[in-house]
């Protein structure tokens, strides 16, 4: 399968459009689109959500990849204009979700807004995102878990046949796409059960993580702390603990909803 949905834009030779960045895209705005809807359904204005976004994108981006390189140094230190080179891969999600919440408790430093709101409205987007996002790991045919051995197991979803090496592995990325559907799911179910703020945010850190654990156990492609140790799943397992400590802070009372009439609300007519 071609990896690029438009090769060679403008006539101009190497300059190709590929389908991960199309539907990385297609994820931001749709994520955008919910979580204004999200906004307004909670009285805030349209600027809360793009404000914050202008700000919170590119510094996801960058945080993503220096994530990634920070877990290849070696091998970006022969070559370190490498670094720049996005187009050839490499972003990490883990990257990308802690950029974004360090804009989100700056953002909400400067604008006075309860952070554990305004995460609670992003969280539904974020878990969209991550799932439609999955899907450029299968058009650049990566992501993907260990060989599949039995013949009888060669069929997708279970599995994908990868091009490269001409054998059939775990279609590990659409496990954790299901995954984060499913976790949507229980996160718009639960939004409309409570009011308090940061339950969306204590189920996502739960959700993800456990999932994540799991399904980075079966990839052939992680990114390793002294060689042994998965990166991935140590942070999935801080991220499950943080979530679980969140929500008995929630559940005691030691952490309640905050009010705000800044100017971000709507004016009540």
């Amino acid at each position: 399968m071609n990896r690029f949905a438009v090769e060679d834009l403008f006539g101009i030779e190497g300059f190709n459009i590929a389908w991960y960045g199309v539907i990385i895209g297609f994820a931001m705005l749709l994520g955008v689109f919910i979580a204004d809807y999200r906004a307004k359904k909670n009285g805030y204005k349209s600027d809360l959500i793009f404000d914050f976004i202008l700000i919170a994108l590119p510094i996801a981006i960058i945080c993503a990849r220096l994530y990634f390189v920070f877990f290849e140094l070696e091998k970006y230190l022969n070559n370190p204009l490498k670094i720049f080179a996005i187009r050839e891969g490499g972003l990490a999600i883990y990257g990308g979700v802690i950029g974004g919440f360090l804009c989100a408790v700056v953002f909400c430093r400067i604008n006075k807004f309860p952070i554990f709101k305004l995460i609670d409205l992003a969280i539904p987007s974020l878990i969209l995102g991550q799932a439609i996002g999955r899907w450029g790991n299968f058009m650049n045919q990566e992501a993907y878990g260990a060989i599949i051995m039995n013949p009888k197991l060669r069929f997708f979803p279970y599995g994908v046949y990868i091009d490269a090496v001409s054998e059939w592995h775990q279609a590990t990325f659409f496990y954790e796409s299901m995954c984060n559907l499913l976790l949507l799911i229980i996160v718009l179910i639960i939004s409309g059960k409570t009011k308090k703020d940061g339950v969306l945010l204590s189920t996502y850190l739960i959700g993800y993580g456990s999932a994540r654990f799991f399904i980075e156990g079966l990839r052939t492609d992680s990114l390793y702390l002294f060689g042994e140790i998965r990166v991935s799943q140590i942070l999935s397992f801080l991220l499950i603990i943080s979530g679980g400590v969140l929500l008995v802070l929630i559940k005691k009372s030691y952490i309640t909803n905050k009010g705000y009439n800044g100017k971000y609300l709507i004016p009540k007519s």
